[in-house]
């Protein structure tokens, strides 16, 4: 076994990757695999299955998400390795519902996607070859029991109508693969993220996070928080860049942390404000002269409000940076595959860059898809785009029971301790239009709900989203906390006048692009128009003969209700009668081109009542229409153009 050295031979970790092998539970053949990865990707690597994305293989492959789905691998493990008195198998992400086996004996049972999961592996692990098996149990198979059990429906808007049970609410994984009406429905399993074992002797430390708690003309007051685990009680010396200090361990786990000042700081700005400047330092902890782990981290110095507070208008909405009103330019963000373990750095690297050469400040990392990978977050720190970070719930009620509370409770404190400390973090919100779809969308009604069932469904959701939620970001950040987004529904013209805003008048509403101009709220979070991807991108996945809006497969690859029909209406209305598909997608994308550009110079025109417009949406995760202004493969869309000339511009 290849390990990886830290802090002079105190600790060692290899990554768990090579040898994988898996098959479908009941079949005895046995084929390679790829870990980190999603079954649908090795079957198709195996050329068990077509691509995903060709045609309408999404409708013919839902078996896969009805199957239990077997990996196994050995690595070795030699006679040095098990002197140290710690050995830690890390899974970083199992999807969703797995039970782990170490040489034989069960050590882990996982129902969580977004959760990192670490296991004692010392009694298990032996010299020599070693067994690891994961077991994955169908989402849908899992939690059919639960679903009858039940005792009324909880809504789950994205799964489609035909799909019965629908279990998308009671499955911690990412809401998006139950379908969406911009995506399909892909089902996955695997194990998506790296497995490690780890080795230490004697200390380790963990989620090394610096705030920034205030700015005065003494400098910057930081304060550093970590985990530390240590084997022996007692004093450790800690040390952050220039900042020395003694620290009391406990045996065990601890929650650390430590003040400091940075005189005469470089501060972090957003993009189009200044420079994102970031510290780069190394973390270290020892006892008795013996240095026992370190660790290199990045941090920004900056403050970051949210103004969410009543004024003379109604209710203000809007961030400070630095103390400086920030007017925001963004966009909303998803997943970028379906498939998420095949989105490259590469990948990751040119969106980035897209968003920051289109002007943009703020991205919003919806609730329907992941906490994303660290990359992620560290692109976003380097180019000064502000992150707008849904905690994973959107457009559904969830289960009450104490284990689907604790499990969900456990996944926000492992994401906010993993993410806060980027200075691109700028909010966390509690969900997406769970709160407006309540109180306004009539789920009451459609779902038969008694007055009892609503006071208890409502009173769970509060004690979550309201009390929990905040806690948890309140305990382990400085930053603000929104319990939802949004806060006021587009449907009441008194609403533009308080918080935040989805205004969906021009799409859901089907009224005319001038209702952009005629309804602007305080900062609007959601709004847009769809159009198709450029011909290049659709010829990949379909064949010339379906290349048509009245063909089966390019139906399918329309999940928005009202789609082509809108579309369409639109475009005779603004330009002119489409005379070929190929002509359709060009006018498609002129005629969102032209609604992103009345509503971006509306928003901007209304400052400082306005405050902030991000549109939906920036990416799209397969090959087909939708509201994004980068398609699947990269290509940008004439919206793309509008949105970065306007952006430009600051109010």
């Amino acid at each position: 076994m290849a390990f990886a050295s830290n802090a002079f031979s105190q600790q060692f970790e290899y990554e768990i990757k090579t040898n994988w092998k898996f098959q479908q539970e009941g079949k005895n053949e046995w084929n390679n695999a790829t870990v980190p990865g999603v079954v649908h990707l090795d079957l198709l690597e195996n050329e068990i299955i077509e691509d995903p994305y060709w045609e309408n293989n999404e409708l013919k492959l839902r078996w896969i998400e009805n199957e239990n789905w077997i990996y196994q691998t050995t690595f070795i493990v030699d006679d040095s390795v098990l002197k140290f008195n710690q050995q830690e198998l890390i899974f970083n992400g199992l999807d969703t519902y797995a039970t782990v086996y170490l040489n034989g004996k069960e050590i882990l049972q996982a129902e969580n996607m977004f959760r990192e999961w670490k296991v004692d592996a010392k009694q298990f692990i032996k010299q020599g070859d070693n067994e690891l098996k994961v077991v994955f149990q169908s989402p849908i198979k899992y939690n059919k029991k639960k679903v009858k059990k039940y005792p009324y429906q909880l809504p789950s808007g994205n799964e489609s109508a035909d799909i019965k049970p629908k279990v998308a609410s009671f499955t911690r994984k990412a809401a998006y693969h139950f379908g969406w009406d911009w995506g399909p429905r892909f089902v996955t399993c695997g194990i998506w993220k790296p497995v490690v074992f780890r080795v230490w002797k004697e200390a380790i430390i963990e989620n090394i996070n610096v705030y920034t708690d205030s700015i005065t003309q003494k400098g910057a007051h930081l304060r550093a928080q970590f985990d530390a685990y240590v084997e022996e009680s007692g004093s450790y010396d800690f040390r952050i860049g220039e900042h020395k200090t003694s620290l009391l361990l406990a045996k065990g786990f601890n929650e650390v942390g430590t003040e400091f000042i940075v005189e005469d700081p470089t501060l972090w700005w957003c993009n189009g404000h200044g420079d994102p400047y970031l510290y780069n330092e190394e973390v270290v902890i020892w006892k008795d002269s013996e240095l026992l782990d370190r660790k290199d981290i990045t941090y920004g110095i900056r403050t970051i409000e949210l103004v969410n507070e009543p004024d003379s208008t109604g209710t203000s909405f809007f961030f400070k940076l630095n103390g400086e009103p920030i007017f925001v330019q963004g966009a909303n963000y998803i997943p970028q595959d379906m498939f998420l373990p095949r989105v490259s750095n590469e990948r990751y690297e040119k969106l980035i860059d897209q968003v920051a050469s289109a002007n943009m400040n703020m991205i919003r990392v919806w609730g329907g898809g992941i906490y994303e990978k660290d990359i992620f977050y560290n692109l976003c720190d380097e180019n000064g785009i502000l992150v707008w970070q849904d905690f994973m719930f959107a457009g559904s009620l969830y289960p009450d029971d104490n284990s689907f509370f604790r499990n969900i409770e456990e996944e926000a404190i492992q994401n906010v301790k993993r993410l806060s400390g980027h200075p691109c973090l700028a909010l966390w919100c509690g969900n997406n239009e769970i709160e407006v779809a309540w109180k306004n969308w009539g789920w009451q009604k459609q779902y038969k709900y008694s007055e009892e069932d609503s006071i208890i469904i409502w009173a769970n959701y509060k004690n979550f989203f309201h009390y929990v939620l905040p806690e948890i970001v309140d305990a382990y950040t400085n930053l603000d906390y929104t319990p939802t987004s949004p806060l006021s529904n587009w449907g009441t013209p008194e609403n533009f006048n308080h918080s935040s805003m989805h205004y969906w008048g021009v799409w859901h509403g089907r009224e005319p692009f001038e209702n952009f101009e005629k309804n602007v709220g305080r900062f609007m979070v959601e709004y847009g128009f769809q159009s198709f991807p450029d011909l290049r991108t659709l010829k990949k996945v379909i064949s010339n003969n379906n290349l048509n809006l009245e063909s089966l497969v390019m139906k399918n690859r329309q999940k928005s209700y009202i789609g082509n029909k809108q579309i369409l209406e639109q475009i005779n209305n603004h330009f002119s009668e489409p005379t070929s598909f190929e002509n359709f997608i060009e006018l498609s994308q002129k005629t969102q081109a032209k609604a992103m550009k009345i509503a971006i110079q509306a928003h901007m025109k209304k400052a400082p009542h306005c405050m902030g417009t991000m549109f939906w949406q920036l990416n799209d995760c397969w090959p087909g229409p939708s509201w994004s202004v980068i398609d699947y493969y990269g290509n940008e869309k004439q919206a793309y153009d509008v949105v970065k000339i306007e952006y430009c511009i600051r109010p």
